[in-house]
């Protein structure tokens, strides 16, 4: 009896030391739903159906550029507090609970030690830099060139193109090649090996890794199968990429001149270098990154340009122009190809959601409001690419906005993210989003949506995950 009068007690001081926490909270007088004091359980329920975004974006609409998404985590849609949070040696670094369970090992991307992301960055910018990519140059453009030809054989065969497919496909080998010194021949067969399988489904699993991740850990003990699953993929993904990176490195003994690859200069670089298993982290990352977001990009680019005639014909017009055996830097001075791939990467950013960061132990007064040391903000690119004091009209497809950008555009523009963390990939990003676009629209100039096969606009509605993907997983046009 006084064993059950204990516990009854324990109990009760338990639940009403929860309701003082929740109550007293500092993140009390933070706007946002009544939910969000108790739990962030409605925005983990978006997250798994793929509407993060549109959900925490909806709560700005109702309350402002400060919303309190969880028990601990805030989201602002606000330039001069991003400016703060992503500033060099802010003090706001990475969440390493979202990072390190999203990501299975330590790279240049998941790392939340500043120090590991500032060697690391020390050594792997030169590669992937503007100018170090012109000699990777024609190895892009000959595979940009072979997507456009089975694009081609495509509608020949079957009447309809599915671009998403061959822009995946060419996004693939081409960091595949850049990664490990070889393709994954994707162009070359037309169909997807389980590697490709795995990679995909990394964006939809993201929500289970983050928020389930004891359990994923503990996957190969236990039996249950869709953690089991996730397990698995990690494991075959890693295998791959260390069997390849074997196989570069048997190449670079046994060659005098091997292929460049964006890592050859770092291996058996001693302390000057990276350590084969860094590498091998690194480079699947850089599989991940810049597959998925190089082709979903140019598909919605695509599917952008194919609904709107007074858009295709004066970026057909523009790109007709250019003289036989164009290169990339002539490209760079097209202002109107420009602008569609800025329009695109604003309007259907590929990482919408807010990537997290931990407010420093001293606390930060953003936006008017005073968060304290430890609390999770995050910044969604959704949202700051849709404010309306910024972009005028800002859910239509409009190029034109960017030809004369005002100085609060470009701040708010966050496709690569920002600050020290910005995409190292961006400049092989922007060099392939302007070889594709002008050779597909110098291929196809009257390309057009198509209607077959039950292709419908809700194929192209955003699915935000960790990275966000068409629903319907493929962009029909005709030629």
């Amino acid at each position: 009896m006084l064993l059950s009068t204990l516990l009854s007690s324990v109990a009760v001081i338990f639940i009403l030391k929860i309701l003082y926490d929740r109550i007293r909270s500092p993140l009390a007088h933070l706007p946002g739903p009544e939910i969000s004091k108790w739990t962030g359980i409605v925005t983990i329920f978006y997250w798994f159906a793929g509407k993060k975004p549109n959900y925490v974006h909806f709560l700005h609409q109702k309350y402002g550029p400060v919303v309190r998404v969880g028990f601990e985590e805030v989201d602002i849609c606000d330039i001069d507090a991003v400016k703060v949070i992503y500033r060099a040696r802010g003090g706001f670094l990475k969440s390493a609970r979202f990072y390190r369970t999203l990501s299975a090992v330590e790279t240049l991307f998941s790392t939340t030690d500043p120090a590991f992301h500032s060697a690391h960055r020390r050594l792997l910018a030169n590669p992937i830099s503007d100018s170090s990519l012109t000699r990777f140059e024609p190895l892009i453009a000959d595979r940009i060139r072979l997507a456009v030809d089975k694009m081609s054989d495509e509608f020949e065969s079957r009447g309809v193109i599915d671009v998403f497919k061959w822009w995946f496909f060419m996004a693939t080998d081409v960091i595949g090649e850049l990664s490990f010194g070889e393709s994954f021949r994707m162009l070359d067969s037309g169909e997807k090996t389980q590697y490709i399988v795995d990679l995909q489904k990394l964006g939809s699993i993201s929500p289970i890794r983050t928020t389930f991740p004891s359990l994923v850990l503990l996957a190969s003990r236990l039996p249950l199968p869709i953690f089991r699953k996730i397990s698995d993929i990690g494991q075959r993904l890693k295998g791959y990429a260390q069997q390849s990176i074997d196989r570069y490195k048997r190449v670079i003994s046994e060659s005098d001149d091997p292929k460049p690859t964006l890592f050859t200069k770092l291996y058996n670089a001693g302390k000057d270098g990276l350590s084969d298993i860094e590498i091998r982290n690194d480079a699947q990352a850089y599989i991940v990154a810049g597959s998925d977001t190089t082709a979903i990009t140019l598909t919605y680019l695509v599917y952008s340009v194919c609904r709107d005639v007074n858009i295709r014909e004066k970026l057909v017009a523009e790109v007709a122009s250019l003289p036989e055996g164009y290169t990339d830097r002539a490209l760079r001075d097209l202002p109107y190809l420009n602008q569609v791939i800025d329009e695109t990467l604003r309007l259907h950013t590929v990482v919408s959601i807010g990537l997290p960061r931990v407010v420093p132990r001293e606390g930060a007064n953003l936006s008017g409001y005073q968060l304290p040391g430890g609390v999770t903000v995050t910044t969604q690119a959704y949202s700051l690419h849709r404010k309306e004091d910024i972009f005028s009209e800002p859910y239509k497809f409009n190029p034109d906005r960017w030809e004369t950008p005002s100085k609060q555009m470009k701040d708010a523009s966050m496709p690569f993210g920002g600050g020290s963390r910005i995409c190292i990939g961006i400049h092989l990003a922007r060099m392939e989003l302007r070889l594709a676009t002008a050779l597909f629209f110098r291929t196809f100039p009257q390309a057009h949506v198509s209607t077959k096969e039950g292709m419908a606009h809700e194929d192209m509605e955003m699915e935000s995950y960790f990275l966000m993907s068409p629903k319907g997983h493929r962009c029909l046009v005709e030629g």
